[in-house]
């Protein structure tokens, strides 16, 4: 299987999606773990839940799971939330702590997934903004996540249901950030919150440079709004996923507005 699948638009927003991914090479897989094995802590059917919400968005997929190379994370190894629980670079746990190895991958391991597939998302990602930011003179990325609402490993309570995460503000117009949490303030059913436990991850950060015209934000979503359980086997549920898909359907489309009715470029 390829590492990324890429789809084509003729608009402004990209979807990034690192980690909705299942595929995991036959060795990696067999140093897997039962608990490993399961993949519970993907981003579940997240490309379903956005597929068709705008017409002439470009979609960045990797189609590796997480626990081959977290293509979210700094290459280098450096955590994103210093101070707080989080997985590493090739995670050794799952989101609640548990081994997922029966043997710790080496840092050869590490090296080739670095190349092989970490490389090759952000290779094809880098490329489809390039080829955006020439042809509308600015880029947005919105990167598509989500993940299991409670987790106390990695955050007290009960998670909001929208996450939204600009880097306070760093990695792209106040524009974008304001017609998301617009959208996100005029319904009900949803909670929301505006850099809150997830700012962000590496892809926000490293792409987004609102300056030199390329705008990355972050939605991480409540899995049990469009779950039917925060279980395995993970199983999407319609009437769920249709709720929220009217949301996150305005939220894009709040965003191509900003951008078509503002000198995005100029911000």
């Amino acid at each position: 299987m390829r590492p990324v699948t890429v789809t084509r638009g003729a608009g402004p927003i990209i979807l990034g999606q690192p980690h909705s991914g299942t595929f995991v090479p036959d060795e990696i897989w067999a140093n897997l773990n039962q608990l490993g094995q399961d993949l519970r802590d993907t981003d579940w059917h997240v490309p379903q839940l956005y597929g068709g919400l705008l017409d002439g968005v470009t979609v960045v997929r990797a189609n590796f799971s997480r626990y081959v190379i977290d293509a979210n994370r700094d290459p280098k190894g450096i955590s994103l939330y210093p101070g707080h629980n989080t997985t590493e670079l090739v995670p050794t746990s799952t989101f609640d702590g548990a081994p997922i190895w029966h043997q710790l991958p080496t840092d050869t391991d590490i090296a080739f997934r670095l190349v092989k597939f970490h490389g090759a998302y952000h290779s094809a990602l880098a490329s489809e903004i390039a080829r955006v930011k020439a042809e509308h003179g600015f880029a947005v990325l919105y990167d598509c996540h989500s993940i299991r609402s409670e987790i106390p490993y990695l955050f007290n309570d009960q998670l909001p249901d929208l996450n939204i995460g600009d880097n306070d503000g760093a990695t792209c117009s106040p524009l974008i950030t304001a017609a998301i949490e617009g959208v996100c303030a005029k319904q009900s059913k949803y909670s929301h919150i505006v850099n809150g436990r997830f700012k962000g991850g590496w892809t926000t950060r490293h792409y987004g440079n609102p300056r030199d015209g390329v705008h990355a934000i972050q939605m991480e979503l409540a899995q049990h709004q469009y779950l039917a359980s925060e279980k395995l086997p993970f199983h999407y549920d319609e009437n769920k996923s249709n709720a929220l898909r009217v949301v996150l359907r305005n939220i894009l489309e709040a965003i191509q507005h900003s951008v078509q009715s503002s000198r995005l470029m100029e911000t």
